[in-house]
């Protein structure tokens, strides 16, 4: 089975996949960019996103059979230690000017579009934080992030910034890094990042499945997920999409 998948969920894949009993060739990468992927002709049985939005792009456009909420996920700052001030909170951290702020890519990367709208939440503020922040992973043109390492950990450390705004699921692994602090955001203020999988195969809806059981779920918590969402199974999404298949069947002869 063939599944694109967000690169936010590359270190916990393994220990999903381990619970899964087929075999599952996965490849990892921004979910606006995976999906294009998918729209150029990419073959791929499940695309697993970290936005709803791109999954349900390719259900609207006739390219996949069913959308199906799994998880979700949440935003956290990571800085520099050595940049903190007594007291600093998220909100003192992202409005000091003096701070260089770091994201990822709006609209090639989900987690660059919730920073976008944290930003929207702060108010004016927030205008003057969104000109400051500067996108340097996740996009078509970025650096890659060298493998073993994490985004905000490479960011900060190389100094290419002072604080990177992400997945809260990383929170654990930064936590541990040296010259790190991981300091969260208010759930008024944050954003809830809902990961979704598009089926675009009916081989595809057995994998489906199986990201939303309670094992799947299980797993994602203790990775620092949300677990899961309220949302329709397969079942009760499938059939009704079935007539989608059937165009995609007919565009593909």
């Amino acid at each position: 089975m063939r599944v694109l998948a967000a690169g936010s969920l590359k270190a916990v894949w393994p220990a999903l996949m381990a619970y899964f009993p087929e075999p599952v060739e996965t490849r990892f990468g921004p979910a606006g960019l995976l999906r294009e992927r998918i729209e150029a002709g990419q073959p791929c049985d499940l695309f697993a996103s970290a936005s709803e939005e791109h999954p349900q792009k390719l259900l609207n456009a006739g390219r996949a059979l069913a959308v199906i909420p799994f998880t979700t996920n949440k935003l956290c700052i990571t800085v520099r230690s050595d940049r903190l001030q007594a007291g600093d909170d998220w909100y003192q951290l992202l409005t000091r000017d003096t701070l260089r702020i770091a994201t990822s890519t709006p609209t090639a990367d989900p987690s660059g579009d919730y920073a976008q709208a944290l930003f929207t939440r702060m108010g004016k503020a927030g205008e003057a934080v969104r000109q400051r922040a500067k996108a340097l992973v996740g996009g078509r043109d970025s650096a890659p992030i060298p493998a073993g390492r994490l985004a905000a950990e490479w960011i900060i450390l190389e100094d290419q910034a002072d604080l990177f705004i992400g997945y809260a699921s990383h929170r654990a692994a930064l936590s541990q890094i040296a010259g790190l602090k991981v300091v969260d955001i208010p759930a008024a203020f944050n954003s809830v990042a809902r990961y979704a999988c598009a089926v675009i195969t009916p081989e595809a809806r057995r994998l489906a499945d199986f990201l939303e059981s309670e094992q799947a779920k299980k797993v994602l918590r203790e990775a620092g997920f949300g677990g899961g969402v309220n949302a329709f199974s397969v079942a009760d999404v499938f059939a009704p999409c079935q007539h989608v298949a059937l165009r995609a069947r007919n565009t593909a002869h």
